[in-house]
Parts: structure tokens; C-alpha cells; sequence
């Protein structure tokens, strides 16, 4: 068996000298002393004015104190960097001491063995002496037989003695041996820690050094800038950082407006969502015979719709998204909540309503008559859920449920309008959701959407309700409005949005009627289209339902057209 080569015991860790560990101490003292100069410094000088010195004084004074704060990091950094390499080299020299104990286990069994095989040969050497005796003494032969027949049992049991010892010994030895083994391992791999925090901490001290430079260049420049009367350029940098933070934030949702590169904005998928709702009604209209169509309730304003979207898809634990632009996937995200908001059902049934219809009596004048009539209705409720209960669903956290209140403060309202203006550039949202209502009676989800209690005459509720739906009010482009004289013309003339009865409409925009020619005016309606020099237009509370009708351009009884303007502002 190869010999294990044992460090002698008598050896012991040189212990460094005090003057080995001077530099530390001395570094110590020196960071002290610098940094009790130059606090002293800047008590003695605090504005370069005072003093008649340069106006870099107090950048520079700001400047090595920031170099002085870097200095006590990356020393607190070091002195991390030591206790954990202590530490190491503490657990590595405990391995080596046990490796020393194994191997002097080692050498104690084979001292152990050698004095066992040693008395062995001098009970053999005895027991020869004693037979060679025996064989010299006469008249006596039986008893010397029977002392040299127990002598020889003596042998053989030191003979066993011996054996059981050499087992013994042999096995004491392997064990120490494999010890010695798992403390070499050990030993190694503590060394190999070790090699490896010494590296860490060299690339460690390398990059904080490379850290702490960098950030005094920095800090340096910004007040040399400062000092120089450079704060603007400063100020700029900093709302740069800003204004990148919030994009990557939900906040981002207001800068979604604007085409990115992806060719997808806001406006356009909200204009397209819009028109699959409206898609949907009509559907309905078309699979189910009815005579009477009746709609009750109102879709999720979009504000609520693209908060809760915005929160849901940047704070997303598994694959957050920036949602300051848009691509197909956000798209169908952005439907996917949507429709999560927005419930639409429907039924189906005889009903017995009331009607107004007009007469002529005998004099040849109209008279409008209340009749009694029994019609098929179909009735589509829309529900939407609010955007707490949204969170609810989503499971937010407190976090997302914070983002989420404040996306719908009041005082993001404008942000809100940037968004969502330009949704479309003709009218035909407003057009295709009014076209959607064609055939209601009564309008009572209307003007009960609107807040009044019991029927009113509600052309102006029915054309604001129709807005709601686009997201026109919430994205104030459009005014709620249940009265024309006094609410719906002044808001469009204010903007600069009115034309008189001698203008070709587009759809989408607002026809405004004065029947008796007065200061009163009494009707108004969305304009569908112009054809053949006629507008046609989609009105509520005509004869009390939603019809389309259609008149010649420059009609008297146009008062005049309120412009449907839905573009950002300062475009055309």
C-alpha cells in the first residue's frame, strides 16, 4: 500500500506580521482623514462667492463628496468581499486539520498491530525454550508433556490473537484511508471555492470600481452642466427618463394613440370593435322576425375598457406587455376584455304597446291618435360590468387595483380624449350603431340611459346614447345633451363645429330642425348619407320610434349641422 504522506504536525499557519495588515489600516485612516478634510472644506467654503473663489468650487465640493459616498460603498463592498473569503479559507483550513486526524488514526493502528505481532513472537520463543527444558529433564516426562501441550494452545490462541489484530488493524486502516480520501476531496473543493471567490471578488471589485467611475463621471458632468448654467439640458434628460419610464408602465396606454410602426392605432381598433358590436345587433335583427325592435341597457365606456386592458396586460405576472402601441396579439387582447365587459342577450315575444299614429280629419288637418296594437317585439339587453368588478374577475392585486383607480381619475380625462379622438374620419361608427336602432319604439333605453324617470321627448337622448356607445362623450367629442336650444347647438357652435341648412353633410354629422321657423329648436337626428341632392338621416322620437328618414338639401326646416369632428386636434 503507497504510504501517505503526512504534513508534520508541528507545523502551524503563519500568522502575519502587524505590519502585513498596515495597508488596510492605513487606507482606513487615510478615507477617514480625506473625507474629515473635505467636510471641513465645504464648512469653511460654502458658495465660491463668499470666499472669492471659482463658481466650479461647489460642483467640484459636491463632486468629491458624491466621490467620497462611492468610496464608502465600494469599501463596505470590499470588506463584504473579505469576511465571505475568510470564511472560505476558515472552512478549508477545517478540512485539512481533519484530514490530519485521519491520517493519525492511521498510524495508530499500525503501532497497534506491531506490538500485537511482537508479543506473539515472544510467546512462540518462549514455548521453544520450554519444550527444549522439558526434553533435559529426566524422571519427570508426563508433566513436562502436558506444560508443552498448554503452551501450544497458548500459541495457537496468540496465533488467532494476532490474526483477529491484523483484521482489525487492516480495517481500521481502510477506514482511515477513505476518510482521508473524503477529507482530500473536501479539502480540494474548499480550495476551489475559495480560488473561485477570490476571482469573484477581483471581477466583483473590478466592476464596482468600474461602477463607482462611471457614476462620478456622471454626477461630475451633471453638476458642471448645473454649474455652467447647462440645468435645461439636465431637466431635459431627466423628463427623457421620465416620459420612457411611463411608457413601459400602463400609463403607456395614452401615448397608444399614435401609429408606432405597427400600422395599428388606438382609434382604429376601437373603430373596429365598434363596428363588430354593432355587427352583432343587427345579427340579431336579421335571425329573428320582429316588428318591434327594443334595446335596453349600454355597453362599458371605452376609458374602462382600455384601464382595465392597460393594467391587465403590463402588470401580466407571466408575459407582461408595453401597451403604449399595438400589434394583432394586443388587438385581440384588447377584444378579448371587450367582450369580457359586454354581455349581449335577447328575447323574443308578442306584445301588446301603444302607438301613435296620424290621422287626417275631415278638415284635412293631421291629428296624431294613441291606437292599441299587438306586435312582436324583439328586446336586446346589453350589461356591461364595471371596471372594479373587472378587477375582481382578473384577480388584481392591490397594486393592479391602485393602477387601475388611478388610469380612471378624473384628471387623466384629457389624456383619455387623446387617446380615443380620431377614432374615425367619416361618421360612420355613430352611423352604423344609430342604423343599429332602426325600428325602437317608445325609446325608453334611451332617456332612461340618460336619467329621466319617465318618457320624455328624446331625439336629442337617443342621438347622445348613440355617441355613449362610440365613445365619443368620454373622449369629449361629442356633448350629452337632452336639450337643442339651449345644450346640443350652443356646444358645436362654441367649437367652431356649426354650418348653416346650405351645407352638404357627411355622415355622422348632426341635423338640427326648426319646424316653425322660430327661435325654438325642436328636433334632431344623425345623418346617414347624401344622395341625389336629398340627406338621409336616422332619427329618434320620430312619431315615437327610430326611423330614417330623408329631406332635400337646403330645407327650410334645417336649422342647421353640427360637425362631427373626430380628429386629433389641429388636424382637419
Amino acid at each position: 500500500m503507497k504510504e501517505i504522506k503526512l504534513k508534520p504536525e508541528t507545523s502551524r499557519p503563519k500568522v502575519l506580521e502587524s505590519a502585513a495588515r498596515a495597508p488596510k489600516t492605513a487606507m482606513r485612516e487615510a478615507w477617514l482623514k480625506s473625507k474629515e478634510k473635505t467636510v471641513s472644506e465645504l464648512k469653511e467654503t460654502p458658495f465660491a462667492g463668499q470666499n472669492e473663489e471659482s463658481s466650479n468650487t461647489p460642483a467640484n465640493s459636491a463632486a468629491n463628496q458624491t466621490v467620497s459616498g462611492m468610496k464608502t460603498a465600494a469599501q463596505k463592498g470590499a470588506d463584504l468581499t473579505y469576511r465571505g473569503g475568510k470564511k472560505l479559507a476558515q472552512t478549508a483550513s477545517r478540512k485539512v486539520r481533519e484530514k490530519r486526524e485521519a491520517s493519525r488514526v492511521i498510524k495508530e493502528a499500525k503501532d497497534a498491530a506491531g506490538q500485537t505481532g511482537k508479543a506473539v513472537k515472544d510467546t512462540v520463543s518462549k514455548t521453544r525454550i520450554k519444550n527444549t527444558a522439558a526434553k533435559t529433564i529426566k524422571g519427570k516426562p508426563q508433566k513436562t508433556v502436558k506444560t508443552a501441550g498448554r503452551s501450544i494452545k497458548g500459541v495457537k490462541q496468540g496465533a488467532k490473537s494476532v490474526k483477529t489484530a491484523q483484521r482489525s488493524a487492516k480495517a481500521a486502516q481502510k477506514t482511515a484511508q477513505a476518510a482521508a480520501r473524503t477529507a482530500q476531496k473536501a479539502a480540494q473543493a474548499a480550495r476551489a471555492a475559495a480560488r473561485a471567490a477570490a476571482e469573484g471578488a477581483k471581477a466583483l471589485a473590478k466592476a464596482a470600481v468600474a461602477v463607482v467611475k462611471a457614476t462620478i463621471a456622471i454626477v461630475k458632468s451633471l453638476i458642471a452642466a448645473i454649474a455652467a448654467g447647462g440645468w435645461v439640458a439636465v431637466v431635459v434628460i431627466l423628463a427623457i427618463c421620465l416620459i420612457a419610464a411611463i411608457i413601459y408602465s400602463c400609463y403607456g396606454i395614452f401615448f397608444s394613440g399614435e401609429d408606432t410602426g405597427t400600422g395599428i392605432t388606438m382609434q382604429a381598433a376601437v373603430a373596429e370593435i365598434n363596428e363588430e358590436y354593432s355587427e352583432r345587433l343587427d345579427h340579431l335583427k336579421e335571425e329573428n322576425e320582429h316588428e318591434v325592435f327594443r334595446l335596453s341597457g349600454s355597453r362599458a365606456p371605452w376609458k374602462d375598457v382600455l384601464a382595465v386592458y392597460a393594467v391587465k396586460v403590463n402588470t401580466d405576472s407571466e408575459n407582461p406587455q408595453v401597451v403604449a402601441n399595438l400589434t394583432e396579439e394586443k388587438k385581440e387582447l384588447l377584444r378579448g376584455v371587450f367582450w369580457d365587459m359586454n354581455t349581449i342577450s335577447h328575447q323574443i315575444g308578442r306584445e301588446t304597446i301603444t302607438e301613435i299614429v296620424v290621422q287626417t280629419d275631415e278638415k284635412g288637418n293631421a291629428v296624431e291618435k294613441e291606437q292599441t296594437v299587438e306586435k312582436t317585439v324583439l328586446t336586446v339587453s346589453v350589461t356591461h360590468k364595471p371596471a372594479e368588478e373587472m378587477a375582481a374577475r382578473y384577480f388584481f392585486n392591490p397594486s393592479q387595483k391602485a393602477a387601475l383607480t388611478e388610469l380612471l381619475a378624473p384628471e387623466f380625462d384629457t389624456l383619455w380624449t387623446g387617446v380615443l379622438s380620431g377614432m374615425i374620419s367619416d361618421g360612420g361608427d355613430l352611423v352604423a350603431v344609430a342604423r343599429s336602432q332602426v325600428g325602437n319604439i317608445g325609446g325608453e333605453p334611451y332617456w332612461s340611459w340618460y336619467g329621466f324617470e319617465s318618457h320624455v321627448e328624446w331625439c336629442a337622448c337617443f342621438v347622445s346614447w348613440c355617441a355613449d356607445q362610440c365613445g365619443y362623450i368620454d373622449a369629449g367629442l361629442f356633448p350629452k345633451f337632452a336639450a337643442c336650444t339651449s345644450q346640443g347647438v350652443p356646444w358645436f357652435q362654441e367649437r367652431g363645429q356649426w354650418q348653416d341648412n346650405t351645407y352638404t353633410p357627411n355622415p355622422g354629422d348632426l341635423i338640427f330642425f326648426n319646424w316653425d321657423q322660430d327661435e325654438w329648436i325642436d328636433h334632431v337626428g344623425i345623418v346617414e348619407k347624401v344622395e341625389n341632392g336629398r340627406v338621409y338621416t336616422i332619427e329618434g322620437n320620430s312619431g315615437n320610434a327610430c326611423e330614417q328618414n330623408s329631406y332635400p338639401l337646403g330645407d327650410p326646416q334645417v336649422y342647421g349641422y353640427g360637425i362631427l369632428r373626430l380628429y386629433v386636434q389641429g388636424a382637419e
